[in-house]
């Protein structure tokens, strides 16, 4: 499952499969490495774009509503820094602070920054998670944001409570967490048989559950993400998901993310999926095929991310 934030899922499993936490703050002697696989998550990211905007919007009608204005901003497990520079965008009048565990990422996330025209309000912090989730690491701010970050730490329960304890009072906290299965094909794509996606699926659940039973520290958690940021001390806790639908035919870019996603299912889903299955995901992944996702007229990406937000008390 980030960005990234998309793609921090992506990085966590290629680690559960090749060796991720989004892998930040994971100790770890088998990292990704991150110089090759960064593309990756600024495409992943680019692509979602539309599920961002929407949920600044929403933070942005939140603090409207409650007078709070915003100073300072934290993306904790900020990856390349792609969303990073969307908050920037999203609040204008603010700090943000790109945090992460990968100094390569950290690095390209200044790079985006000073591209974008950024570079002086956009700044990078390495922490390792869990253990620099505190305000004497972070400082305090008026939002923290982390999509697709919480999952990858053991205990999920404490690292909301140290995330809310840096926030400042009438400050936001947004978790990123759950949503919908990415969609790009029709049930029946003319590939073996019908409903490869749902047996994608599938083999997915189990692999990300394997990756949590084998995350340190791991503690079983039930994923009520509104009674969990209830439970850190904050209140209002609402959630809201926001649909990404990008019709097609796509363009190079959507099917560059496509094909690197199908790359990573497949590499998951290796043993758990039947020949037939297999030899399909072959099939759209051959740049050649007609029936491949780079050749395919009727490929499409269709999503939806949730959030969860809760406030400190004034």
């Amino acid at each position: 499952m980030t960005a990234h934030h998309e793609a921090r899922h992506s990085a966590h499993v290629q680690e559960h499969v090749h060796g991720h936490g989004h892998g930040h703050g994971h100790q770890s002697t088998d990292q990704p490495d991150w110089d090759a696989f960064a593309p990756f998550l600024e495409r992943g990211a680019e692509v979602h774009t539309p599920v961002y905007d929407q949920a600044t919007a929403w933070l942005r009608e939140r603090f409207a509503a409650g007078g709070h204005s915003v100073r300072r901003v934290l993306d904790v497990g900020s990856g390349p820094g792609v969303v990073t520079c969307l908050l920037a965008r999203a609040f204008p009048d603010a700090e943000v602070v790109a945090l992460d565990g990968a100094p390569a990422l950290l690095e390209r996330a200044r790079e985006r920054a000073a591209r974008l025209g950024l570079a002086d309000r956009v700044t990078t912090l390495p922490v390792e998670m869990p253990e620099g989730l505190d305000p004497a690491t972070l400082g305090t701010a008026d939002l923290i944001w982390s999509s697709r970050t919480v999952h990858h730490l053991g205990d999920q329960r404490d690292a909301l409570r140290r995330l809310a304890a840096a926030l400042r009072p009438g400050g936001l906290l947004a978790i990123g967490e759950g949503g919908l299965p990415t969609r790009f094909l029709s049930r029946d794509a003319g590939l073996g048989r019908p409903g490869l996606l749902s047996r994608l699926d599938a083999a997915q659940e189990v692999a990300f559950a394997e990756m949590r039973a084998g995350t340190p520290g791991a503690v079983e958690t039930v994923e009520d993400w509104p009674g969990l940021l209830t439970a850190a001390g904050l209140t209002g806790a609402a959630s809201r998901s926001f649909l990404l639908d990008v019709p097609a035919p796509l363009d190079a870019t959507a099917r560059e993310y496509l094909r690197a996603e199908l790359v990573r299912w497949r590499e998951a889903a290796a043993d758990r999926l039947d020949d037939g299955d297999l030899a399909a995901l072959d099939r759209l992944l051959d740049p050649d095929d007609e029936a491949g996702i780079a050749r395919r007229p009727d490929a499409f990406v269709l999503t939806a991310q949730t959030f969860h937000v809760a406030a400190r008390g004034e």
